[in-house]
């Protein structure tokens, strides 16, 4: 998937009555109708401490069992803004997100696009672009039993106006470009190379890939084919982290605690249908695993790896609140 055996060695690693979501996963392929139960409600002390326009929600199904978390993020509030981040620890380009809102003063972060882990410094592992400087470029073509796939994957971008854009993304001399589709690859059967006559320049000050698109258009679609991640650990359960928008411009950003006694983790089908659930009409996967932390206000939101021990990223999503 990403040029090297990728399927252990990347950072992979008011009251809302309880809401039964509906799963139709399509894309790729279908899949049998899904419903989880889950009941959402507000961290009212945190957000008491947080501008109107950020709210924070605790999830829970007791039954499966499952724990997660989502922050609602009004972008267009001219006292936030949301920016993509890259650690500048020089001896191994990863720290905590804790330290990523530490040190940047950020209200809120989550962890951000896959990086590898086996390597020092770490590369990443996709698109990165900060500031309007590309420091990672995309990743143009992965194997999958000695077949090449150009590919063009998932990415959220964030414009000088504030505005959030969710496209399928590549790089190609030094410049990104955002694409309607991805290619219509299948396992075993690459599509055609890309045409950039049919792209366009993205226009974007930040942006961090990852994948796969989970939600299209308002509905679940999970582009595991497309994107190429198939033959990967990325489409069994898993901790989760996604990023979305909602349809009047709102980012809302999801993590899912998993391989713990108390919370499963979830598939990226699962983990799509909770995305539609709380309002997102585009999302993708980011990084997941051991990866998967949320941090509001200095609070580290939820336990990863089971505790309060955090993996350190390469990439993060930071909200600034002033």
């Amino acid at each position: 998937m990403f040029g090297f055996d990728d399927r252990n060695r990347i950072g992979f690693s008011l009251a809302i009555p309880s809401l039964m979501i509906g799963l139709m996963a399509c894309g790729a392929d279908d899949s049998p109708r899904t419903t989880i139960p889950m009941i959402w409600e507000p961290a009212q002390a945190l957000n008491e401490s947080l501008p109107s326009g950020v709210r924070v929600y605790l999830g829970h199904n007791e039954a499966l069992p499952l724990k997660a978390w989502y922050v609602r993020i009004d972008e267009s509030a001219p006292y936030i803004t949301t920016r993509v981040v890259m650690s500048d620890d020089a001896e191994d380009n990863r720290e905590t997100v804790s330290s990523f809102a530490h040190n940047l003063g950020a209200c809120v972060v989550v962890n951000g696009g896959y990086f590898r882990m086996d390597q020092t410094p770490s590369g990443h592992v996709g698109l990165l672009l900060s500031g309007d400087n590309l420091l990672w470029p995309a990743t143009r073509s992965v194997l999958r039993d000695s077949l090449s796939y150009e590919i063009a994957r998932a990415a959220i971008g964030f414009t000088e106006g504030g505005e959030i854009e969710i496209t399928w993304a590549t790089t190609r001399n030094d410049t990104v470009y955002a694409w309607n589709d991805p290619p219509g690859h299948l396992p075993g059967r690459p599509a055609q190379p890309l045409d950039y006559d049919k792209a366009e320049i993205w226009q974007v000050l930040d942006a961090v890939s990852a994948g796969p698109a989970i939600v299209v258009g308002g509905r679940v679609r999970v582009m595991s084919n497309q994107e190429v991640f198939f033959g990967t650990s990325i489409l069994e359960v898993h901790p989760r982290t996604a990023a979305g928008r909602t349809r009047d411009g709102a980012l809302i950003l999801m993590v899912v605690d998993g391989r713990q006694a108390v919370s499963r983790g979830v598939s990226l089908e699962e983990l799509a249908a909770m995305m539609v659930d709380v309002g997102a009409v585009e999302a993708l996967n980011l990084d997941g695993g051991g990866s998967s932390t949320l941090v509001v206000n200095g609070v580290l939101m939820n336990r990863p790896t089971g505790g309060v021990f955090q993996r350190e990223v390469m990439s993060a999503l930071a909200t600034f609140c002033e």
